[in-house]
């Protein structure tokens, strides 16, 4: 009688070399840290409360680890956008800790959003971020390389670099002239600051009602009923400002206008476009808030990474995707050798939950 013969299949891949953490603990790992912003110190102290001791530092590589399996997703996001003929940005501090010096650097995290939902447009929502360790007009003219389009951004100065070539237009952000003149109607209200607001407020009704029309049709409306509203705004931050003295807050308001005023008009010519910036605002709203459970990024290289994780998250978001399922799944996945000409496949907007491989039952 022949000798029997036992065959072991492979283990498993790991996602970590002779780590224990599983797909699953690492996604909720980040989702925690970038998603609800909580340190890796507290997210210790809490997996302690529950009998479960992790070092705080081995979170952190392990979440390092984990992030840069999401690196192909994240290119592939950017490449993605940038193909785009609409983007927004904004950007906010990221302060990054120098080496052996004990100070930061003035970093930034910069946000870059393509979702024309509100125009109709089928195209699945996106959003991508960089970290950079200046806040510099450089930066965005760097990640925009070979973008042709309109960029909705605020008045920071160093875009304006970004404009001179022609393939980029301006649009600006109503929502922050509606700022600049609320703060000063808000502690100083006058008869000139109540009209603007209520001139600005007209418009924005009127958004509200053709928001998810195809652009056609938001431009027709916004031709018919937007641009009266808009000339009459304009004759009145011209006509007013030209009295007050420029020293005045109201005036430096409506100064802020005036001096764009080409840029704030684009929408009304172009149905794709929003009349403000606020679907960048949105998207990096939340990293602002989550900025105070940790002050800064201990090294430039973690910044990085945070801006991979939070471009992940991010689009989940936007598509309506669980992003702590997908994260799981998918660095599973990408560890088991996904093929490269299969990326478009775990694009979140693409992306189908695995099914439980059901055992074969025993004869």
């Amino acid at each position: 009688m022949p000798a029997r013969r036992f065959a072991k299949a492979p283990a498993p891949i790991k996602a970590i070399a002779r780590g224990k953490l599983s797909y699953a603990a690492l996604a909720h790992i980040m989702m925690a840290k970038w998603g609800y912003h909580l340190p890796f110190y507290r997210q210790a102290q809490m997996m302690a409360a529950k009998g479960v001791d992790i070092e705080r530092s081995t979170l952190a590589r392990s979440a390092g680890y984990a992030a840069a399996l999401l690196d192909p997703i994240y290119n592939r996001i950017r490449e993605i956008g940038r193909t785009r003929t609409k983007i927004h940005t904004d950007d906010t501090r990221f302060p990054i800790l120098a080496p052996s010096t004990g100070t930061t650097h003035k970093g930034a995290l910069w946000v870059y959003v393509a979702d024309d939902r509100n125009s109709g447009s089928q195209e699945p929502p996106i959003a991508w971020y960089r970290a950079t360790m200046g806040r510099a007009g450089e930066s965005v003219m760097s990640e925009l390389a070979g973008f042709a389009g309109t960029l909705q951004a605020d008045g920071f100065t160093g875009y304006n670099q970004i404009y001179r070539g022609g393939a980029i237009r301006e649009a600006a952000c109503l929502a922050h002239l509606r700022r600049k003149i609320f703060d000063v109607h808000d502690s100083q209200p006058t008869e000139l600051s109540t009209t603007a607001m209520a001139g600005i407020q007209a418009i924005y009704r009127i958004e509200e009602e053709i928001r998810g029309l195809p652009p056609a049709e938001r431009l027709a409306a916004r031709r018919r009923r937007t641009r009266p509203l808009v000339r009459a705004l304009r004759g009145q931050l011209m006509r007013q400002a030209n009295g007050l003295s420029r020293h005045a807050d109201i005036a430096k308001a409506f100064s802020y206008g005036t001096k764009r005023w080409r840029a704030f008009n684009r929408f009304l010519y172009d149905g794709q476009l929003e009349p403000d910036n606020l679907i960048a605002e949105r998207a990096i709203r939340g990293f602002t808030v989550g900025r105070r459970n940790w002050l800064f990024s201990g090294s430039f290289a973690a910044a990085e990474r945070s801006a991979v994780v939070l471009s992940v998250i991010e689009t989940c978001k936007l598509c309506g995707v669980d992003a702590e399922a997908y994260m799981a799944d998918v660095i599973e996945r990408i560890q088991n050798d996904w093929p490269a000409s299969r990326w478009d496949e775990l694009m979140p907007w693409n992306w189908v939950r695995r099914q439980e491989m059901q055992l074969p039952l025993a004869a």
